[in-house]
């Protein structure tokens, strides 16, 4: 199974800890194609080696390989919100995940869309379960 697995970059990179751990988690169901946006090394500037237009296609490509879209959507990105929009536009299964840290709330268009399941967590055990909720 590939999965795609966004986060944010360029929106902060404050929740990464986090990222890795769940990247970790993701690889024990699949393939996960996006394995760089748990890098801790990649900062807010994002990939420095590749041009927005090649960021832009290759996200793009890798969301439509994908069989299923997993997004942390803890922190506000505009790129993670893109990448859920087109998932959604051709129809791939779509799962948001955030921190509910000091009882934060997420974008109503996230909460409120019929078209993908959105859970919260405060740990890694909470992670684990929705993963294996997710895949089985």
């Amino acid at each position: 199974m590939n999965i795609y697995f966004s986060g944010s970059i360029r929106g902060g990179r404050n929740h990464n800890t986090w990222y890795e751990y769940i990247v970790l988690e993701l690889k024990k169901n699949g393939n996960v194609l996006t394995e760089f946006v748990a890098d801790k090394n990649l900062s807010s500037y994002g990939t420095l080696n590749l041009t927005d237009e090649e960021i832009y296609k290759r996200d793009v490509d890798l969301i439509k390989q994908s069989d299923i879209v997993i997004a942390d959507v803890t922190i506000p990105s505009l790129g993670v919100g893109y990448e859920i929009a087109f998932a959604e536009s051709i129809n791939k299964k779509i799962y948001c995940i955030y921190n509910k840290e000091d009882d934060k709330r997420i974008s109503a268009m996230i909460a409120g869309c019929p078209n993908f399941e959105s859970y919260p967590y405060n740990s890694k055990e909470e992670l684990q379960i929705i993963i294996n909720k997710i895949f089985n």
